[in-house]
């Protein structure tokens, strides 16, 4: 008899707990769907001198003794973007949600979409982010040479940002 008096008790309580979340305001049930469908955290924001717009960064793995890369996931708001940049020993991108932009120093631009892995070779130019009306997230693998990993350029001017934003 305890046994269903605590099953009881139990389908009662989860009823509240759903009930509550029914009853939320809209704010915070689009809150937690983004949580929901985000792989990771949304990290913390990333350097402006690195960065144009709104980009957040969450670091998964560090270079170690064992891994000569560094792992990590970067949030793009709409319209923000990386700067031009190289990487010695080039990188891998994993886009994991929405779509953006990744374009190489005198190539058209790409569409980039959630699924898409872009290998970038080492030292070309490039920059990448998210589209002005998508918000865009990746994974980033990014090898070591020595100690370096990135060597950071010149911004994407808003003029070049809105031209790859016209296909």
């Amino acid at each position: 008899m305890n046994y269903i008096k605590n099953i009881i008790r139990s389908i009662t309580g989860l009823s509240i707990i759903f009930a509550s979340y029914s009853c939320s305001d809209q704010k915070n049930q689009n809150i937690m769907t983004t949580q929901e469908t985000s792989i990771f955290p949304k990290g913390n924001a990333a350097p402006k001198d690195w960065f144009t717009g709104e980009a957040f960064i969450h670091p998964l793995l560090a270079k170690d003794k064992n891994n000569d890369f560094a792992l990590g996931s970067v949030t793009f708001e709409p319209g923000a973007r990386t700067l031009w940049h190289t990487h010695p020993k080039g990188q891998v991108l994993i886009v994991t949600e929405g779509k953006g932009w990744y374009q190489e120093k005198g190539k058209p631009a790409q569409l980039i979409k959630k699924g898409d892995v872009i290998n970038i070779p080492e030292n070309v130019e490039h920059w990448h982010g998210a589209s002005a009306n998508t918000k865009m997230i990746h994974i980033a693998v990014t090898n070591y040479q020595g100690e370096e990993n990135v060597t950071w350029l010149k911004p994407v001017t808003d003029a070049e940002y809105q031209e790859v934003n016209k296909k």
